[in-house]
C-alpha cells in the first residue's frame, strides 16, 4: 500500500502540514478571543476541526471577531 502512495508523498506531506498549522493556529486563535462575528466558537470549533483546510481559512476570512 506505502508503494501505491509514494508518488503522492510529495504533494501529501505539505498539505498536512498546512492543515496542522491552520488548524492549530485558528484553535488558538478562537479560544484567545472572546468575540466572533457569526455564529458561536462550538460553532466554529466544529468547522474548524471538520472543514480540513477550508474551516481555518473561513474561520480566519469570515469568523474571527475584532480584535
Amino acid at each position: 500500500m506505502f508503494e501505491e502512495l509514494q508518488p503522492y508523498l510529495p504533494i501529501l506531506i505539505p498539505l498536512v502540514v498546512i492543515q496542522i498549522i491552520l488548524l492549530i493556529t485558528a484553535l488558538l486563535h478562537l479560544n484567545k478571543h472572546p468575540q466572533v462575528k457569526i455564529g458561536s466558537k462550538n460553532l466554529w470549533t466544529f468547522i474548524i476541526i471538520f472543514l480540513n483546510i477550508v474551516g481555518p481559512v473561513l474561520y480566519f476570512l469570515i469568523g474571527r471577531g475584532d480584535e
